[in-house]
């Protein structure tokens, strides 16, 4: 069991809602808290439940420009504001926009604050991993980039080399464009092919900026991609990046957008499969970071089927004691997911029944799709990193 445990929640963070038929429910978050409780999760022996506060505006600007952040305040007590990215179809204004969005950022603050000042070993916040918002605008459905603060963060205490490992389906635009020319941040974001799918970054050949060469990871995996595909993908690049890097913490983005019923994208993971992601992400936070791991939640808008049961898993992952497989769903979640979301058919168990498993990548197959992605991003950022392309996967 990891130990010093701290997940980061606050009721606050279902405040980040941004309508009625807008894919980003917060419904979401209230019921991977329910089943996380009710399989007696959070009530582990080293779990530390703990509540941020909203992150100031010295915190904000540690990424966002003033004027933004500013704007965003302005949208709060006026939803007709525009620009910015603001009142557009993917983040539409609410009243309390600025508060909500700044909760979340110190969330995740607090998370990397624990980590790093050694109050935990390993700290969550589900409610985070708004990966997409920039600089001085809010792009897909992110108003502050929580991440990209909390490296920043992370830095401003003295941490010399984070590395960022981004496994939502969408490409994590916003944290590479924050660290585009930081040679002391590694970006990797495995996600569907830009060709299909929001944002249209993170090709192979983004591989960091002229102070920054191989300082950016992108791996774009085909629609279609299932669980061995995308964990042999996954394993053949990741633990190699991180091992060259060096770095002192893990920052990791679980969105579990990449199952195959979630409305939004075109893998086709189970949950199986992103379980075992989370547990090779936890593995390698003690390999190469000496434990340290800042976790957050992203993308997933399978509200009832997937997210519940994908982040439970990561709940219990980071606090040390997977969950297996075969577990019931209880009751009294059922019960709380079909009145949360009448018609809804809850999963009465915690697995998809898929195997999860894959074989190492070779270089010597170039006839499969998946494996021509793994290998144009390993040609485009192992020698950046003083690694052979060819070498074998792990």
């Amino acid at each position: 069991m990891s130990e010093h445990v701290s997940v980061v929640w606050d009721d606050g963070f279902l405040s980040y809602d941004l309508g009625d038929d807008h894919p980003l429910d917060p419904v979401r978050l209230e019921l991977t808290l329910a089943l996380a409780r009710e399989l007696g999760v959070l009530d582990r022996p080293n779990v530390r439940q703990c509540s941020p506060e909203q992150a100031d505006d010295a915190t904000l600007q540690l990424l966002h420009d003033r004027e933004y952040v500013a704007a965003v305040r302005a949208a709060a007590a006026d939803p007709s504001v525009t620009g910015f990215g603001l009142n557009t179809p993917d983040n539409p204004v609410f009243r309390g926009i600025h508060a909500a969005s700044a909760l979340v950022v110190g969330g995740t603050v607090l998370a990397a604050e624990q980590v790093w000042g050694g109050q935990a070993h390993h700290s969550i916040n589900i409610a985070g991993g708004l990966h997409h918002a920039m600089r001085d605008h809010a792009s897909g459905f992110c108003v502050y980039n929580d991440p990209a603060i909390a490296i920043a963060r992370l830095l401003e205490l003295g941490a010399k080399r984070v590395a960022y490992v981004d496994v939502d389906v969408h490409h994590g635009d916003g944290v590479q464009a924050a660290f585009w020319e930081d040679p002391r941040v590694l970006t990797v974001s495995v996600h569907q092919s830009p060709h299909s799918l929001f944002p249209g970054t993170g090709f192979s050949e983004e591989t960091g900026g002229a102070a920054a060469p191989g300082s950016a990871v992108n791996l774009a995996l085909p629609a279609g991609t299932g669980d061995r595909d995308w964990l042999r993908a996954f394993h053949a690049v990741v633990p190699a990046v991180l091992r060259a890097f060096g770095a002192e913490v893990l920052v990791s983005q679980c969105g579990c957008d990449t199952h195959a019923v979630d409305p939004l994208a075109a893998l086709e993971l189970s949950v199986d499969g992103q379980r075992a992601s989370y547990a090779a992400m936890h593995r390698w936070a003690h390999e190469f970071c000496a434990g340290r791991w800042v976790v957050t939640g992203g993308g997933g808008y399978g509200l009832v089927q997937v997210v519940s049961r994908a982040w439970t898993h990561l709940l219990a992952e980071v606090t040390g004691e997977p969950l297996a497989s075969q577990t019931a769903t209880p009751g009294g979640w059922r019960e709380l997911a079909r009145a949360r979301r009448p018609g809804s058919v809850p999963p009465t168990s915690m697995t998809d029944g898929a195997s999860a498993g894959w074989t190492p990548w070779t270089s010597g197959d170039t006839s499969d799709p998946v494996d021509r992605a793994v290998l144009a991003t390993r040609n485009a950022v192992f020698p950046l990193l003083g690694l052979d392309p060819k070498a074998e996967g792990e």
